[in-house]
């Protein structure tokens, strides 16, 4: 089922960041002055920049939506798509500063988390690319909920920490880089606490075995490494989602994917793989519920530049 990609960079990681600091902070003051409502109205220019201006992320959303709606998808649907993804970039600006008022957040799912919480062993949250992990984040700032930290590549974390620093500095604690000697010493110790980490596990940003699995009715070749790392932890895994439904509306999903802290040393490789199919299949699943939600705007389906069996 795995095979190992040889190049140390993929697609996604090669792709410029098209982000601006600048103009992050003048939104920021924007949108906290005037209203999430004047905020808004500059979506659709900027939406309208990126769909004429970025050949590459447009012909990657036109083929995703190919595939999902099961159909051309036409100008608006593309239009939409991009839309989706700037109105979850801003909604940031006010889940950072903590105006969770402006919210209509249902949370589904969310006994299954508490009962794993109460055990005191911690949790690994696997999200994706797929509606916000801003508004999952958002719950351990408010509510019954414990802090989620963030676990990425450290140069995830320094594109991520830019932009918080740009909205709300004291977001910034919540993110864990790896790359560093204690980095999972970090990672290890948060999870002792009883609390969560996060980590989107679509990705991968350096070499690591690639697992092929069917999405959307096509291979893609998801890293192996995330699950690894829970596998080694020994923490129950669950599929965390924030799709956005429009408007102020926020829908989060928990799903349980595989509990390695009940699983022999023996029997973990077996379970990898099962928790890697499962994975997809919800990414599957909720793509189709939420088609707009997915913000990998590259080819995700593409078949590594050179692998070995």
């Amino acid at each position: 089922m795995t095979s190992r990609s040889a190049a140390s960079h993929t697609v996604w990681a090669q792709t410029p960041e098209r982000s601006n600091i600048l103009m992050m902070r003048i939104m920021t003051w924007v949108s906290l002055r005037m209203g999430r409502r004047v905020g808004r109205a500059a979506l659709h220019p900027i939406t309208a920049y990126f769909l004429l201006f970025a050949p590459a992320s447009r012909r990657a959303s036109f083929n995703y939506l190919k595939r999902v709606l099961g159909r051309p998808p036409r100008w608006r649907d593309q239009y939409r798509h991009f839309f989706t993804f700037a109105a979850t970039v801003h909604d940031r600006v006010y889940l950072v500063n903590r105006r969770f008022d402006l919210f209509d957040v249902e949370v589904h799912g969310e006994d299954m988390l508490h009962q794993l919480l109460a055990g005191g062993k911690g949790v690994v949250l696997m999200g994706a690319h797929l509606g916000s992990f801003e508004v999952i984040r958002a719950l351990g700032r408010n509510g019954p909920y414990p802090r989620i930290a963030m676990v990425m590549h450290e140069e995830n974390a320094q594109k991520i920490n830019t932009m918080l620093a740009a909205i709300n500095p004291e977001a910034m604690q919540d993110i864990i880089g790896l790359g560093h000697a204690d980095s999972m010493l970090k990672v290890w110790a948060h999870l002792e606490k009883g609390a969560a980490i996060g980590i989107l596990a679509d990705r991968t940003a350096r070499d690591d075995i690639l697992c092929p699995v069917p999405v959307l009715g096509a291979r893609a070749n998801l890293p192996r490494g995330p699950f690894r790392m829970a596998a080694m932890l020994q923490r129950p895994v669950i599929f965390m989602t924030g799709l956005y439904l429009g408007g102020n509306r926020y829908a989060i999903h928990f799903d349980p994917v595989v509990d390695f802290s009940a699983v022999a040393r023996g029997q973990r490789d077996a379970a990898l793989e099962m928790a890697i199919t499962r994975y997809a299949a919800l990414l599957d699943q909720y793509c189709r519920e939420a088609p707009y939600n997915w913000f990998n705007f590259f080819d995700f389906w593409q078949v590594p530049a050179s692998t070995s069996p």
